[in-house]
């Protein structure tokens, strides 16, 4: 089901239905600031796996997911000093940042390094969803693995929307996935080169 959310200004009754959704175990598509992602409540088994499915995806490749501010990632992850600063300079953003996991992420969101990607993203309706859930979304790129990415909500209506509960409209999006960087060890090493502009990096 398609509805249509103001990016600028999220209508609170409709953030509030579609998490409703999301807590009864819900698969929502929704907007960030680089592509529309699929995402579920974290802690529901049930709804990651269907999202593995819809995606087509290997078990074995973990998803990221949305925490609302870097207080609540540091509830997720290890976040030493060095990335708390990098992360503080850059988020809200483009960035998919790479930590240890702590030990509350469920193991289907853990790499076997046992680390985790996070994103805080520029985008008032992910966030909006994610402080009203109360805890971490999935992230994935709204599309089947290895297929081409959607930049607008009603392709993916027409598409997925049979296997999504909602999808969430806010407009056109241009971006590029989000660039992956990891953080790990307090060492910088870009894994992906996406939206998230990355000359900072040989400036530090």
């Amino acid at each position: 089901m398609l509805i249509t959310i103001n990016p600028e200004t999220p209508q609170k009754r409709l953030i509030q239905r579609v998490v409703e959704r999301l807590r009864e175990g819900g698969v929502i598509a929704y907007p960030t600031d680089t592509t529309y992602g699929i995402g579920c409540d974290i802690f529901n088994k049930r709804a990651v796996k269907k999202i593995y499915q819809i995606k087509q995806r290997d078990l074995r490749k973990p998803f990221s997911f949305i925490c609302a501010d870097l207080s609540d990632a540091a509830n997720y992850a290890q976040v030493s000093n060095f990335a708390f600063r990098i992360m503080k300079r850059h988020l809200p953003g483009p960035y998919t940042f790479v930590l240890e996991a702590s030990r509350i992420v469920p193991e289907s969101l853990v790499t076997k390094q046992k680390t985790v990607g996070i994103r805080i993203p520029e985008c008032p309706i992910a966030l909006e969803i994610v402080r009203e859930l109360g805890h971490p979304l999935v992230t994935t790129s709204a599309n089947v693995s290895g297929a081409e990415t959607y930049h607008d909500a009603s392709e993916i209506e027409d598409t997925l929307g049979r296997q999504l509960d909602y999808v969430a409209d806010g407009g056109i999006l241009r971006g590029d996935p989000s660039s992956v960087v990891s953080l790990v060890g307090d060492k910088l090493e870009v894994l992906r080169e996406g939206s998230g502009e990355l000359s900072w990096i040989h400036q530090l």
